[in-house]
């Protein structure tokens, strides 16, 4: 049955057009059921068995909806059918694998997609895994289930009356089968009208009491209001309310606001920032100080926000807050003038004046009568708080290195959302006695792990379980009356301080895919497993489109243990006296195709991400670490990139081939470092390996000359014991020139392609640029550089890149080191773009002083490599067959940010896996080592320590809190000078400190929670600061005594594995 449907529209040309929809409706739609003796539905069954789609698990993925679902006592055996509300409020609920047998209408499907893709994403990923049996009925397409929107009917309430009817469809149709479909709802009318249309229909906390072996489930209820009684959040005075999404657009086109996403300073909750574009086509930092300044915006949310008056701009730099409880911030020692006169107030005041006052001091705020902050106006106008006689500053009136400090903003809006899961824990300020006993949900706070993230209050019925463990919440709204968000309980994931436990928290808080591959995935990789050989007929060696070279010496060089070999590289003289070089990569592409279940997790999982103990794969392992992996002694399918390259090593040509290898060695880099040292050795391999290094010196001698820069970071090495994977040493990473080597060819390759790619695919090519860095991040590192008499030249690459080579100290080795670890800090992030989204001019690389760059080079570990592979192939060979993945300018775009993002996500994921092992590796351990300050901060500074290449922050507040602060900040000389001015703490000051990890009970306290590593000052000695020389004594003592029992130890092991028969004795 065919239906038009026509309505008129008005273009942006102000032309008025009539569009005209077809809709078919149909009789041939089956209903999932997979015992159904209809016709139609055994048709279906059918027709998909002789199209190849065969069972899965012995589920039917035409029908997969159980003939024998759950049973209750109300209504039997049962299908859920939620409706769009249940879906949005309860997804976290409906995602446990407990919760099978739902059919997911059309009708929900298309509101889904409408209101959030997150939402619509996860059901679409729960309905391919066949074995949760969920079925997709296409009510909208139904000839008996498809419903006309009446006159007087809103698009919501004609979705709403459509889920009944498909609902009443499938109890007639299912009637024989005595299986009733239910529908989950939490819409009050809709329920009415279902009862009073006879649909059976039930509230979500109904449809959850069948599930009576799992009373958890209850707890991950969407909440929507939690009241704060019997606390003194009842007085909390509220936020201000936001302004409409048409009145935040239209002050953003007038240029009265700025918009950009929230990021909250790592060391000060109460911190945060946006880059924000300005009228004069710069980018600039706004600082939103102060929880009323930040109105309910969190980290990530794309935020509104209006510019503060210039007398509330800061001058002085961030705190940094010890303890992370909120409604217990210590008294950083913030001077401003409000401060000064208002008596210190020791951590014990709980009376809303002294918090007030304390959040105050962080915030940089102005203390009001009676307790409120001052930092902006909560008030129902929006003004309350701001001296009147200041006017908001212009986004157009704010200049570069303004005297009057840097600009500060307060929000007015989210435009979009950013809230996640968040792992967490109970406040250990908590205590409730008798929640076990009477079952009752208790209103309770808990602290994420991310310190960035504010407080969230939950209800629960299992606060004796949950204390001292992580787990998982929600949130689900932020009122303005509520000082904190409000969310739920969603999942339990173990015991704080375990070490699994303090992983899986790790990779969930970075957004780390790291589930095993699903079935639909595995189905995807050769049948023939790792017996697949080399076919010169299938693989088009025969037919010319695939080169054979296994003829050639190839050789891999990688750091040890690396199992995932993406590249291997040749060099061959020839007779004209130039060289022959290839890079040859691993061709992912063979075995990854579009659109197949494998490419779309791939592309989910965007790159691979390395942890201390463990490696989280972007494609299985089948692929990763066997048939794509460029191992020694065998045929591999690559990508090659082939160069004659004269002796400068100046590009002569460049060929692209896809291509055969069997490569002749896998090397590490000490292995290739020793064959280029030891003159004994002279094979072809060796040999190739030194013409190699030969020229990678010359192109890395032209990058430098051309102004790219020798950055540093610190990478810390674990060893780890065999059995429990815990840390038994930590050392920093060595360099050597074989690593340089296959650098310089990598970012060779790189370039050559990127150009290729660019030339065929001008509007769609994946390409990587690295934005310049404005000058105002240069301002700290400028200023503490004075005293040394040392200029940094940041007008372009090259003229950094000489001012930090000129930049020694000869009392010091390290500075130049440290100096680049700092100025790396200042740089912009890198990140993946669509060709056709940035001008020319924007595709430079900064770092690399390249004009164009991409990835090509790592397909086994990076998506971005997979999608340039396909580029490359299609620039390379006419007859490629390719879709609009490869054209499609919107689908590239949206694609380079879900990399961008997996991308920063895995590299502070591995960091994050440093921190938690520098932990174990330092628990019970007080070891004294020299540092050097690479931060300062109101009321701390930070210290990084070269041997162990980990940085951690001394805090400055005087442990008195009552007594005046120990350091005070300079804004002139940026640093941390006493009141008498007799000790000092400056950038690149180098210090003496002890390093420990809090050896109190995991549910101690907010910090023990969260297991930090603490600084300890000893050089130089600062009354009230440094560690009193009693105390360092004692330290020192115990840290013998230890010593001396460990090597009893020892010699008690050592004596057992000696002497077996006299362990009985011993």
């Amino acid at each position: 049955m065919l239906r038009n449907k026509s309505f008129v529209k008005r273009t942006r040309k102000g032309n008025i057009v009539r569009t005209v929809k077809e809709h078919y409706l149909r009789d041939d739609i089956a209903c999932g059921y997979e015992s159904c003796k209809h016709s139609v539905c055994v048709s279906a069954r059918s027709e998909a068995e002789e199209q190849g789609k065969t069972l899965v698990g012995g589920i039917h993925p035409a029908a997969p909806l159980s003939a024998s679902p759950r049973n209750s006592v109300q209504w039997g055996p049962h299908y859920l059918v939620p409706d769009t509300n249940a879906f949005v409020n309860q997804i976290d609920i409906l995602e446990r694998p407990i919760i099978n047998d739902v059919v997911v209408l059309s009708t929900v499907l298309d509101e889904l997609r409408g209101l959030s893709m997150v939402v619509y994403n996860r059901v679409r990923a729960i309905v391919r895994d066949h074995e949760r049996r969920w079925f997709v009925f296409s009510n909208e397409h139904h000839r008996e289930t498809f419903v006309d929107r009446n006159a007087d009917e809103s698009p919501n309430d004609r979705n709403d009356r459509a889920i009944r009817v498909a609902v009443q469809w499938l109890g007639k149709h299912l009637k024989d089968a005595s299986i009733r479909p239910v529908m989950v709802t939490n819409d009050e009318d809709n329920l009415r009208k279902a009862n009073a249309d006879g649909v059976t229909a039930c509230r979500m906390e109904d449809c959850l009491g069948v599930y009576t072996e799992f009373p958890e489930l209850l707890d991950m209820m969407g909440s929507v209001n939690i009241t704060d009684r019997n606390t003194t959040e009842s007085n909390w005075e509220g936020y201000a309310e936001y302004l409409s999404p048409v009145q935040i657009q239209a002050g953003i086109k007038a240029g009265i606001l700025v918009q950009g996403t929230l990021q909250i300073a790592p060391y000060n909750y109460l911190e945060g920032s946006i880059f924000a574009a300005f009228p004069d086509g710069k980018e600039r930092r706004v600082l939103v100080i102060g929880r009323k300044d930040m109105n309910r915006a969190i980290q990530g949310d794309k935020i509104a926000v209006q510019i503060l008056p210039r007398s509330q701009w800061r001058k002085a730099p961030s705190a940094a807050l010890v303890d992370e409880d909120e409604d217990a911030v210590p008294d950083v020692g913030t001077k401003t003038e409000a401060t000064q006169a208002a008596p210190s107030v020791p951590d014990t005041d709980k009376t809303n004046e002294g918090r007030a006052r304390k959040r105050a001091r962080v915030a940089g705020g102005k203390l009001g009568s009676g307790g409120s902050v001052a930092t902006t106006g909560a008030a129902e106008d929006g003004e309350e708080g701001h001296d009147e006689l200041d006017e908001f500053v212009k986004p157009a009136d704010v200049e570069d290195d303004s005297v009057d400090g840097e600009p500060t903003g307060r929000v007015v809006g989210v435009i979009r959302r950013n809230w996640r899961s968040y792992c967490a824990f109970l406040d250990p300020n908590f205590a409730h006695k008798g929640a076990k006993a009477s079952n009752a949900p208790v209103s309770v706070s808990v602290l994420a792990m991310d310190r960035r993230i504010p407080k969230i209050k939950i209800r629960t019925r299992q606060v004796d379980v949950l204390s001292g463990q992580r787990f998982v919440v929600a949130i689900d709204s932020w009122p303005k009356e509520s000082r904190y968000p409000h969310g739920h309980f969603v999942r339990a994931l173990g015991d704080a301080g375990d070490k699994a436990t303090e992983t899986e928290v790790l990779l969930l808080e970075h957004d780390v895919p790291f589930q095993p591959f699903t079935k639909n995935v595995r189905a995807d990789l050769p049948p023939e497993g790792d017996k697949w050989l080399l076919d010169v007929d299938r693989d088009q060696i025969t037919s010319g489109k695939r080169r054979d070279l296994r003829h050639i010496d190839i050789c891999s060089i990688d750091p040890p243990g690396c199992t995932d070999i993406d590249d291997a590289l040749h060099a061959i003289r020839l007779p004209n006296g130039n060289f022959q070089v290839g890079v040859h990569i691993a061709d992912v592409t063979n075995f990854v195709k579009p659109n197949t279940a494998m490419d779309k997790e791939a592309a989910h999982r965007s790159t691979t991400v390395y942890l201390v103990d463990r490696r989280i794969d972007m494609l299985p392992e089948l692929l990763g670490t066997n048939l794509c992996s460029l191992m020694s002694n065998v045929d591999r399918l690559a990508f090659s990139c082939i160069w004659e390259l004269d002796q400068d090593a100046t590009i002569v040509n460049v060929t692209f081939h896809k291509s055969v290898i069997h490569s002749k060695a896998s090397l590490t880099y000490e292995e290739a470092q020793n064959r280029i040292d030891d003159p004994s050795l002279n094979d072809s391999i060796t040999n190739n390996i030194r013409d190699l290094n030969m020229l990678a010196k010359k192109l890395r001698k032209r990058r430098i000359d051309a102004g790219a820069l020798t950055l540093s970071s610190p990478e810390v090495r674990f060893r780890l014991e065999n059995d429990s994977q815990d840390p038994v040493d930590v050392e920093m990473k060595a360099l050597k020139e074989t690593n340089a080597l296959v650098e310089e060819f990598m970012l060779l390759a790189n370039t050559s392609v990127a150009a290729k790619i660019y030339e065929h695919f001008p509007d769609s090519a994946m390409l990587r640029r690295h934005p310049e860095p404005p000058a105002q991040n240069f301002d700290n590192l400028q200023h503490a550089l004075k005293p040394l008499d040392i200029q940094l030249e940041t007008g372009s690459s090259l003229a950094l890149a000489q001012s930090l080579d000129r930049a020694v100290l000869a009392s010091d080795p390290y500075f130049n080191n440290l100096l680049r670890i700092l100025t790396t800090r200042c740089m912009m992030q890198a990140q993946y773009f669509c060709s056709g989204s940035c001008t020319p001019e924007e595709f430079r690389h900064y770092g690399l002083a390249t004009a164009i760059y991409t990835h090509f080079t790592s397909p086994i570990r990076r998506y971005a490599d997979v999608m340039v592979h396909r580029l490359l192939h299609a620039s390379i060979d006419r007859d490629a067959v390719y879709g609009s993945e490869l054209t499609d300018k919107l689908k590239m775009n949206e694609q380079c940010d879900v990399l961008n993002h997996r991308h920063r996500m895995a590299q502070q994921a591995s960091r994050s896996s440093v921190e938690l092992y520098t932990n174990l590796f330092f628990k019970e351990k007080t070891i004294e080592e020299t540092g050097y300050v690479t931060q300062i901060l109101q009321n701390g500074f930070g210290v990084l320590i070269p041997s162990y290449g980990i940085e951690g922050v001394v805090y400055t507040t005087a442990r008195d809190a009552a007594a005046p602060s120990v350091l005070e900040y300079e804004q002139e000389a940026h640093a941390l000078v006493s009141p008498d001015k007799k000790s000092e703490i400056r950038l690149f000051q180098r210090v003496r400190v002890i390093l420990q990890v809090d050896d109190k009970p995991v549910s101690a306290n907010v910090s023990s929670m969260r297991r930090k590593l603490s600084l300890r000052l000893i050089e130089p000695m600062i009354a009230g600061l440094s560690i009193e020389a009693d105390e360092l004594k004692a330290l020192r003592a115990a840290k013998k005594t230890k010593a001396a029992s460990a090597e009893e130890d020892g010699k008690i092991v050592e004596l057992v594995a000696k002497h077996p028969e006299q362990i009985q004795t011993i």
